[in-house]
């Protein structure tokens, strides 16, 4: 698989499933805090309580545009970048309910696309296998996909199943540093050699680099993905980790 090639597939981010609102729980708390400081503007007869709302406003506003939308112009930007032959076996750690998965999976025609996740609605409204198998009939695209219930920490697959390992907003929802260090290895267990990893993700993504270094891994890089996917505002960007697993050499006397 390379970046960039010639022969990329460009698929625009129109989707017919429904993907439901990504931690849904901060919501309620943005508006008591936009509530709360509304209030307080009333009762003190002061504007900073009303910037602070204003504030509050504009972050909730942020974490859902980046929910809704940025994220799918976003991820359709990165795939649109790697060059598909369509073959490829893909896993998506913690798919949700497919919007990266199903992109992903609209870019082959033999290949497979295989999502695991524990769905739990805490990590994103209405999160369900089944609502993941419907999203996938709608995008035309069941055929193509596999769904499993797993953790992360342990997949259950053998070692070098994938060309192209992805991750959204998921892996840091692992508790502990040793947890998320599990969860590298593990998605670095079933990458084949000169398999891609791209993990998308808020924060802890200076550890996935240093332990994709501590493994080996190769073509190791950090970046900011911009405001389409900020999700309090500047204050909590989302990074891009990629790499590349190296192939294996063959010793010279061979």
């Amino acid at each position: 698989m390379r970046e960039n090639g010639p022969s990329a597939t460009r698929v625009r981010p129109r989707r017919k499933g429904s993907y439901g609102i990504d931690a849904p729980r901060l919501l309620p708390v943005f508006a008591l805090l936009i509530l709360a400081n509304v209030v307080n503007a009333i009762v003190s007869r002061t504007s900073w309580a009303l910037v602070a709302a204003g504030v509050m406003f504009g972050c909730a506003g942020c974490g859902l545009y980046a929910s809704r939308q940025g994220k799918f112009t976003v991820w359709a930007g990165l795939l649109n970048g790697l060059s598909f032959r369509g073959d490829e076996w893909i896993l998506d750690v913690g798919c949700g309910r497919g919007a990266v998965l199903l992109m992903a999976a609209k870019r082959l025609t033999t290949g497979r696309a295989i999502g695991v996740d524990l769905w739990k609605r805490a990590d994103q409204s209405g999160n369900a296998i089944e609502a993941t198998k419907r999203n996938a009939a709608a995008e035309g695209v069941a055929d193509l996909v596999e769904l499993r219930t797993a953790d992360m920490t342990t997949l259950p697959f053998e070692d070098s199943t994938f060309d192209l390992v992805l991750s959204s907003l998921a892996i840091h929802n692992v508790r502990g540093w040793a947890g998320r260090d599990q969860a590298i290895e593990q998605v670095v267990r079933v990458l084949r050699p000169g398999g891609r990893l791209m993990i998308a993700d808020l924060w802890a993504t200076r550890q996935y680099s240093l332990c994709l270094a501590k493994l080996g891994m190769a073509n190791i890089s950090r970046r900011g993905l911009g405001w389409r996917m900020w999700w309090s505002g500047p204050w909590l960007p989302t990074h891009l980790v990629t790499a590349t697993k190296p192939l294996v050499r063959r010793p010279e006397s061979e």
